[in-house]
């Protein structure tokens, strides 16, 4: 069975020297390619694929709205000294969005305003990927409330006019290359500085000018993404490319395996699932993270059954 993946150059590396470099790693590797191509940043914005990508951070971002989230309600009161549900009643919580249209502040406005936030502990954790801050610091407008304000700053490295990121499906032979080996050596660790040499991270990281980079990658602008299992890959290309489940080679395995559409729909987001007997909770992609098609999609059977 071969394992599929979804990788794309990130918007801030995405240079003809930085294709070349991807391309011939792919070709040395034994890694084919069967579909490439690039989306622009406005098509990112309208059709909200970052923020789906994301979906665990940008929910609270962009995606639903202050009352369609489940709020600690005690966490808010203890952090806030107010009520979830005054708050809420007095129309002055918002996503980051909404945020920034209230606010009149663009990304880079929004999460200098929530630094600030941060700075003064006018946070709080709801949970992971999840953040409340209160923002009273503007001249002429009303205190608010606001979940995950960083995400804005983020969001707009891939969404501005004039950006965009270019995408590969491929597929590797699993006999042949491990998806742990596909991760660590081919592309590398999140931190470039720390990727081992040869893997594409480092090798942008050595030489982001050479390769027409404006700064050196760091942790966040790492230069390549790739799906960290065959289950994110699959994910993955369902989003930015709007595939079909059924049309997908690891989606069929999982159909065949007995997974429904729904449930495979439903896991795309990351939710937290059971993970064993005793009612053990986490996330869904942590828990096949790694993993080569055949078992990936066995463990994501065994979980569609606790």
């Amino acid at each position: 069975m071969s394992n599929n993946a979804f990788v794309f150059i990130k918007p801030h590396a995405n240079t003809p020297a930085v294709r070349k470099l991807v391309e011939a790693e792919f070709e040395k590797r034994g890694i084919n390619v069967t579909k490439q191509g690039e989306i622009t940043g406005e098509e990112i914005d309208k059709n909200l694929f970052i923020d789906q990508h994301y979906y665990a951070i940008a929910s609270k971002a962009t995606i639903l709205k202050p009352h369609e989230l489940n709020i600690p309600k005690d966490k808010f009161k203890e952090t806030f000294g107010l009520e979830w549900d005054d708050a809420l009643k007095a129309g002055n919580v918002y996503n980051a969005m909404d945020a920034c249209k209230v606010l009149d502040v663009d990304a880079a406005g929004l999460d200098k305003l929530w630094g600030q936030a941060k700075k003064d502990k006018r946070l709080v954790k709801f949970g992971g990927g999840f953040y409340c801050g209160k923002i009273d610091n503007v001249e002429g407008k009303e205190t608010i409330y606001s979940f995950n304000g960083f995400f804005m700053e983020m969001r707009s490295k891939f969404t501005m006019p004039g950006t965009s990121i270019y995408y590969y499906t491929v597929d590797f032979p699993a006999d042949k290359i491990k998806w742990s080996e596909f991760r660590g050596d081919v592309l590398g660790p999140t931190d470039p500085a720390e990727a081992p040499a040869g893997s594409l991270r480092r090798a942008v990281f050595d030489n982001w000018k050479e390769l027409g980079l404006d700064d050196v990658p760091n942790v966040g602008d790492n230069a390549v993404h790739a799906s960290a299992s065959p289950f994110e890959g699959l994910a993955e290309r369902t989003n930015w490319l709007k595939g079909e489940i059924a049309e997908d080679a690891f989606g069929k395995l999982l159909l065949d395996a007995g997974l429904s559409e729904e449930l495979i729909k439903a896991w795309s987001v990351d939710p937290q699932v059971k993970y064993d007997a005793e009612g053990k909770m986490g996330s869904l992609f942590d828990a096949l993270e790694d993993m080569d098609a055949t078992e990936c999609a066995a463990k994501a059977k065994q979980l569609s059954t606790l």
